[in-house]
C-alpha cells in the first residue's frame, strides 16, 4: 500500500447554508484530504491543532486508518472559520477566519514521513509549502493546492514552488486570475510551462479539467439531487484523485490520470452530501467503485 503524506490544516468550522448550520464541526484541508485519501492508501498527516481540538477527532482520523503521529498539539486555539453559502454559487462568503496555533506554524517532517512517496501540499504559504518538500527525501509524485490569497500577495513565492512540483489542483477563478485571463486553456499553457506535468482545474459543480503537455480530460461532476455543503469538496477531490494515482504506483499511463479525476469527482459528490467530513467519513471504497462506475457511463460515447 503507497505512502500519501498530507500537510495543511485542521480546523474548526461555523458552516451556515440556505438548508442548516453547524458550528465547530471537523474542517480543515488535511482533514479532507486524508479522509478521502485514506480509501486508497496508507496516509500521514502533518499539521498543528490547539488545545481545545477534540480527541475524538483525532480517534476519527485514526479509525480512518490515517497516521496521526505528525499532529502537533500546542497551546492556544485551533485554526477557526466561519463561512455561508447561498442559492448562486457553491463557493463560500468567509465570515470570519482565525488562524490560532495555525497562524505561525512551521511543519516539521517526522523522520519516519521522510520516505514519503506521495506528498500533497496543501493550501499553506507557498514558503512554508517549499520548505516542507526540501524534508521530503525522494518523492514519486509531489501535488500542491493553492488558493487567491496567495496568488495575490505571494505571486512569486507560489511559481517558485510551483516548479518543484509535478500536480497542480487550482479552482477555475484563480487558474484566471493566476496569468489574467478569461481562458482556462490559456492558463493552462502557462502554467504547465514552469514545470509541472499535470494541472487539475476544479470546476465546482461544473465538474474538473485535467491538463498535461499531451492533451486534455474534461469530466463532469457527479449528478446530485441535493448539495448541503460544498465546505472541503476540493480537498476531497484532491484526495481521492492522488489516493488513485498512489494506488496504480504512479501515472505512466495516461489513463491513471483521467480515471484519477473521476476518482476525485467521485469523492467530492460524496462530500458535499453531508456537512464536515461526514459525507466521505460514512463511505468505504465499494461505495466509491459503484458510484465511479455509474460516473463512467454516463460519459461514456
Amino acid at each position: 500500500m503507497a505512502d500519501i503524506l498530507v500537510v495543511g490544516s485542521l480546523a474548526y468550522d461555523d458552516v451556515r447554508t440556505p438548508f442548516a448550520s453547524r458550528e465547530g464541526v471537523l474542517g480543515g484541508a488535511a482533514s479532507y484530504f486524508a479522509m478521502a485519501a485514506a480509501l486508497y492508501g496508507s496516509v500521514r498527516l502533518v499539521g498543528v491543532v490547539g488545545e481545545d481540538f477534540r480527541e475524538d477527532d483525532i480517534r476519527r482520523l485514526r479509525r480512518r486508518g490515517v497516521d496521526v503521529r505528525g499532529i502537533e498539539r500546542r497551546p492556544g486555539k485551533s485554526f477557526r472559520w466561519t463561512g455561508t453559502y447561498d442559492f448562486v454559487s457553491d463557493t463560500a462568503e468567509t465570515i470570519n477566519t482565525e488562524l490560532g496555533v495555525f497562524g505561525d506554524w512551521r511543519p516539521h517532517i517526522p523522520e519516519a514521513y521522510a520516505d514519503s512517496e506521495f506528498v500533497f501540499l496543501a493550501n499553506i504559504h507557498p514558503e512554508i509549502q517549499l520548505a516542507t518538500l526540501e524534508q521530503i527525501r525522494r518523492p514519486k509524485v509531489v501535488a500542491l493546492d493553492t488558493m487567491n490569497y496567495w496568488i495575490d500577495h505571494n505571486r512569486d513565492d507560489l511559481i517558485r514552488v510551483m516548479r518543484k512540483v509535478d500536480v497542480v489542483t487550482i479552482n477555475e477563478g484563480e487558474a484566471r486570475q493566476l496569468y489574467q485571463t478569461f481562458k482556462i486553456i490559456k492558463a493552462a499553457r502557462e502554467i504547465l510551462s514552469l514545470g509541472p506535468r499535470v494541472l487539475v482545474v476544479k470546476r465546482g459543480e461544473d465538474g474538473a479539467a485535467l491538463f498535461t503537455k499531451e492533451g486534455s480530460f474534461w469530466a463532469p461532476a457527479y449528478p446530485l439531487e441535493d448539495t448541503i455543503d460544498p465546505t472541503g469538496a476540493g480537498d476531497t477531490f484532491a484526495g481521492g484523485f492522488l489516493g488513485y494515482i498512489a494506488e496504480c504506483g504512479g501515472y505512466d499511463d495516461p489513463g491513471v490520470l483521467r480515471r484519477a479525476v473521476l476518482h476525485g469527482t467521485v469523492c467530492a459528490s460524496f462530500s458535499v452530501e453531508r456537512f464536515s467530513v461526514d459525507g466521505i467519513l460514512a463511505v468505504d471504497r465499494g461505495a466509491v467503485d459503484a458510484r465511479y462506475r455509474a460516473l463512467e457511463e454516463l460519459i461514456r460515447v
